[in-house]
């Protein structure tokens, strides 16, 4: 099977195989470092479909977000955080 014909600047024109697949054109591959075994994801945007890497994120754990929600004062206990709260959605009623 061919890798396809490049019809313009960054479009190629590939065809699907009998087994429903298709062949990524080299270029492709090595601009993005896709190689045998790369996974994928295809998002069907309803008249087109988007191919892109599906590399997965690190997993995060809870000291990665301590201290991401910006507070800078002395440690609440749960108590004050919970009676804060209650004065918060009192507030908003």
């Amino acid at each position: 099977m061919s890798e396809g014909r490049q019809t313009s600047d960054r479009t190629y024109s590939v065809r699907l195989s009998t087994k429903g697949q298709l062949v990524v054109p080299k270029e492709v591959r090595l601009r993005h470092g896709w190689s045998e075994g790369a996974e994928l994801v295809l998002e069907d945007e309803g008249d087109r479909v988007l191919v892109r890497s599906a590399r997965r994120l690190p997993e995060t754990t809870l000291e990665d977000l301590v201290g991401c929600a910006g507070y800078r004062g002395p440690a609440k206990t749960l108590e004050e955080m919970e009676a804060a709260i209650a004065r918060g959605a009192r507030e908003r009623r």
